[in-house]
């Protein structure tokens, strides 16, 4: 299974990130859930974005792109092996800094991947 960073996490029970997050977890991901709101989601607490995590295979992106750059160090510290944008959060500077690291980059959407065994 992959462990995954949810950035943009929330106890929101109407987003997107949170739909993710359960979602993630009942398909036998580890999730991270990294976010600005406190709580927990999937029965795992939310992080605020300051601890680097490592052996990361997916950051899913549920941050909007003006909301990101403050972002760009501990998502590429962080080192995941790919990071899928999905609708709302592309980024072409994200997208290019990442590539340049070596982590591949998708435009996609985590829950309909997970849905069609392309995650």
């Amino acid at each position: 299974m992959k462990r995954t960073i949810v950035l943009g996490a929330t106890p929101d029970s109407s987003r997107y990130a949170y739909l993710a997050s359960n979602k993630l977890a009942r398909y036998g991901h580890e999730i991270i859930n990294v976010g600005i709101k406190s709580g927990e989601v999937a029965g795992v607490p939310i992080e605020k974005p300051e601890y680097i995590h490592h052996e990361v295979d997916t950051i899913t992106m549920y941050v909007g792109t003006r909301n990101q750059e403050p972002l760009y160090d501990y998502i590429l510290n962080t080192c995941p092996k790919r990071i899928i944008f999905n609708p709302g959060t592309e980024n072409p500077e994200l997208e290019q800094l990442a590539e340049q690291k070596g982590i591949e980059t998708v435009l996609g959407c985590t829950l309909v991947m997970l849905s069609t065994g392309e995650y």
